[in-house]
């Protein structure tokens, strides 16, 4: 790409100006843009250059390119400045030129060029050519012909980098960034043609007029944006595919109306429950139609408080292998319009294979028809539900005389003399949504596990990352997008995605969108940022159909502080007002803010309901209080009459030893395993054992202060039984409740904190239940997308459904967290009546 820009502040960058004598001014802070200018060389030193025609005439020349002509102001000379008859100083006008004049056209060795043409500009040696379109034509103020370049990115140039095989070759992509070179730089012509965007790539690649390159979208570093083109003609075009691939989904809602979601490796669906709040708060009825996650435990989670959602309990690879098959049926028994891609073999169900099964006694049925009959079907999944090594297709069988405990999971091909019970199980699914085909899905939003790059991981390999199984989760992630064709995608992750081996796995799948088609935006949002008391920082990447507006990032509304390595590379993709952008935010919301009013629970606490006893004592409480029908997309017929309880204010208990050692840890701020006896911190502010003393033992035998504390992260760490204290956020909600490692200790309670007080710290509401063992619960919280930063994604995607999001990458919120979450405010009288 070149040599960088100098980097000023956040957002604002100085960019060093070509020889020409032309003057380059600092970009707009706010604008977040990291700037690389390419690195030229002249073409030919003795190359035949000249201008054709006559110079561009000044008045329109000051018209199309006015920062070349400025005007400024400076006193008279020789004069003292006095007070003039209108108030102002005595000052003359000056022109101050950056180009003697413009031109429209130019020939370089005998080949003309002209305003709005393509080329190659030579690079530097060993390095591909650029390319530029030229939109100026100009004489420098020291005489040299000189032209301005609009760069296009080739795949590789762009953040997608080592990925750009999936991408085609000869797709590049136009940028807004645009540098003075010298006129001898360019090389040749090249022709490029813009071609209209298009989910279908095999018409799309029909489309294609001959050409070297061509390009169908903009290329933008704020936020590495991928964007179509925002002309009136890609309007045109867009409003042509939207019409086709509105009529190409088979049960394809009505935005208007209502909005589906996917919501893949959805845990206990705490993103979708934000993205369905956001979107409501912005006009549009996005419903979670469809979860998928491998936790059992999660998934009843999700179910209970989200009873109109189809919940399936299965790796995300059975999913896609299901949906295909289940397009497949849906094909057969001619309930869709048929797809010529799919694969339409379904040999299963041929009258070749049927008569087959009438002669062989072994066919068709996995039992004779005399002694079972099938009563109906009660379900569909893929995979090996019979544990027998045959995985495939099968359906959940009632067998007719026999109750639910004699059902039992049949493959497919032994249903084959039971097309009738098959098609009414189909059709019955088909018309209730069961399952999605590909036009359903509005919206797939998920965080498909990516622990190959964990920093804990310690076998993780920067070499080939893709090929890590632990990393399959992305690619599976990304064939389900490909195969369903969703409006809109949003994926979230850990920061290290970004950070191990150069952000490979943030790159690819950045790839993996714009190689679809889509649209795409990366950014990191911290949940701190959005009213809550921990930081938390995690990468979000918006998709977008070419043909639909991409959602924006929403700015922050409280103070946070940072608690966080972000990869220099990336670190302008985080999610902030500039640093001279002016903005009010909401003080930072602490622990104290949001736990104070819990009620007293100990270490062996184990019931799982009970009566708050206490009154809400902040904003942030009076909030998440809130009942289950007075929640935005949470109110259901058969809990709104009950009285407010609070759930799963248990702790994980901890050990007796442990619970020993956490009674001996001041209750204090900062206090840690470094205030009990026996041990001493050096100059250097590693722990050591105090010589003067015997190492004091638990009534176990076992030493008070373990060796694991004192040697982790060789002696420095502080967090090892670490007390929270009132005044403070905490880094991250995790899924593991060991004090070991972590501080995770209640400000005045000797216990690690409960799970409800985790729940709140990632903003679910305390009508959000949660379902299994304490330790599968802390997981579910501890891998959940932070709700409030749910709601903002999901009400800039509600602007962007409407068409009301501009270019911008950012907007602001008008609401804040967590007084979003009603319906209408309740009163704090009413809360604390119900708590009594």
């Amino acid at each position: 790409m070149g040599r960088p820009a100098k980097r000023t502040t956040r957002g604002a960058v100085v960019r060093d100006p070509i020889d020409s004598g032309v003057k380059q001014e600092e970009d707009d802070p706010v604008d977040l843009l990291t700037r690389q200018i390419k690195k030229t060389r002249k073409n030919k030193p003795e190359s035949d250059l000249s201008f054709v025609g006559p110079p561009v005439p000044a008045i329109e020349a000051h018209k199309r390119w006015p920062t070349r002509y400025k005007y400024s102001f400076k006193k008279k000379k020789g004069t003292v400045a006095e007070i003039s008859s209108n108030g102002g100083l005595n000052e003359e006008e000056e022109e101050v030129r950056q180009a003697k004049c413009h031109y429209t056209r130019a020939k370089i060795d005998g080949f003309l060029y002209s305003l709005g043409d393509d080329a190659y500009v030579k690079a530097e040696d060993g390095n591909l050519d650029y390319i530029a379109r030229i939109v100026e034509l100009f004489e420098s103020i020291n005489g040299e012909p000189c032209f301005t370049a609009q760069w296009f990115y080739r795949a590789e140039d762009t953040v997608i980098k080592d990925h750009a095989d999936i991408v085609d070759k000869r797709r590049v992509f136009l940028s807004d960034v645009k540098d003075d070179n010298p006129l001898n730089c360019i090389v040749s012509k090249v022709k490029i043609a813009r071609v209209p965007p298009n989910m279908d790539l095999e018409a799309k690649e029909k489309n294609i007029p001959p050409c070297d390159l061509y390009y169908d979208m903009k290329y933008s570093l704020p936020y590495l944006t991928f964007a179509n083109m925002s002309d009136e003609t890609t309007r045109r075009e867009s409003d042509a595919s939207s019409t086709i691939s509105s009529e190409s989904g088979s049960n394809s809602p009505n935005e208007s109306s209502e909005m589906r979601l996917l919501d893949l490796y959805s845990g206990c669906g705490a993103m979708s429950t934000g993205l369905c709040i956001g979107a409501s708060l912005s006009g549009i009825k996005l419903v979670t139609r469809w979860a998928v996650d491998i936790n059992p435990h999660a998934c009843k989670t999700l179910k209970f408080n989200h009873p109109e959602t189809q919940v399936r309990n299965e790796a995300a690879e059975d999913f896609l292998l299901l949906v295909k098959e289940w397009a497949k049926l849906c094909q057969y028994f001619s309930l869709c319009a048929v797809d010529k891609e799919l694969d339409q073999s379904l040999n299963f169900l041929s009258e070749e294979e049927e008569e087959e099964g009438e002669d062989d006694d072994d066919e068709g049925a996995n039992v004779p028809d005399k002694e079972f009959e099938v009563e109906r079907l009660l379900a569909v999944c893929y995979g090996d539900p019979n544990k027998v090594k045959k995985p495939g297709m099968h359906f959940k069988v009632r067998w007719k005389g026999y109750g639910p405990s004699e059902d039992t999971w049949e493959p497919i091909e032994g249903l084959s003399k039971c097309k009738e019970k098959l098609k009414e199980f189909v059709t019955k699914g088909y018309k209730s949504n069961i399952l999605p085909l590909p036009g359903d899905v509005d919206f797939i939003c998920g965080g498909p596990p990516c622990q190959g790059v964990s920093g804990f991981n310690r076998f993780r390999n920067p070499k080939a990352v893709l090929e890590d199984v632990k990393n399959r989760q992305l690619l599976i992630f990304m064939d389900i997008i490909k195969y369903l064709k969703p409006k809109y995608v949003l994926m979230e992750n850990v920061v290290d995605i970004l950070k191990f081996s150069g952000g490979f796995l943030g790159r690819y799948a950045v790839g993996r969108l714009v190689s679809m088609d889509y649209q795409a935006r990366l950014g990191m949002m911290a949940a701190g940022s959005y009213g809550l008391p921990q930081f938390r920082m995690r990468v979000f990447l918006w998709g977008a159909h070419p043909y639909k507006k991409l959602p924006q990032y929403p700015l922050p509304t409280h103070e946070v502080v940072a608690r966080s390595v972000i990869p220099s590379e990336f670190e302008e993709i985080t999610v902030a007002y500039g640093k001279n952008q002016p903005c009010q935010l909401e003080k930072a919301i602490h622990l104290g803010d949001a736990i104070s009013d819990l009620p007293l629970v100990t270490n062996d606490e184990s019931g799982d309901e009970r009566t708050y006893a206490t009154v809400a004592r902040t904003e942030f409480q009076k909030h998440i209080r809130l009942k289950r029908n007075d929640v935005v997309c949470l109110s259901t017929t058969q809990t709104a009459s009950r009285p407010s309880l609070l759930y799963d204010h248990q702790p994980f208990k901890v050990n007796k030893d442990d619970y020993e050692r956490v009674c001996l840890i001041p209750k204090k701020k900062g206090a840690n395993f470094r205030d009990l006896p026996g041990v001493l911190i050096g100059p250097d502010n590693k722990v050591q054992w105090d010589p003067s003393m015997e190492r004091v033992m638990l009534k176990s035998g076992k030493p008070l202060v373990p060796d694991y504390a004192m040697q982790f992260k060789h002696g420095t760490s502080t967090k090892p039984f670490g007390r929270l204290w009132w005044d403070e956020i905490v880094s991250t909600v995790v899924t593991r409740a060991q004090p070991h490692n972590r501080t995770l200790l209640h400000p005045l309670q000797d216990r690690v904190l409960t799970i409800r007080e985790n729940a709140r710290l990632q903003g679910f509401p305390d009508c959000y239940r949660l379902f299994g063992p304490v330790k599968e619960r802390y997981i579910q919280v501890g891998n959940a997308v932070a709700v409030p930063v749910g709601i903002a994604l999901g009400y800039t995607f509600g602007l962007a459904c409407q068409g009301l999001s501009d270019d911008h990458p950012l907007t602001t919120l008008p609401f804040k967290f967590p007084n979003c979450l009603g319906h209408s405010s309740s009163t704090l009288g009413e809360e604390e009546e119900d708590s009594h």
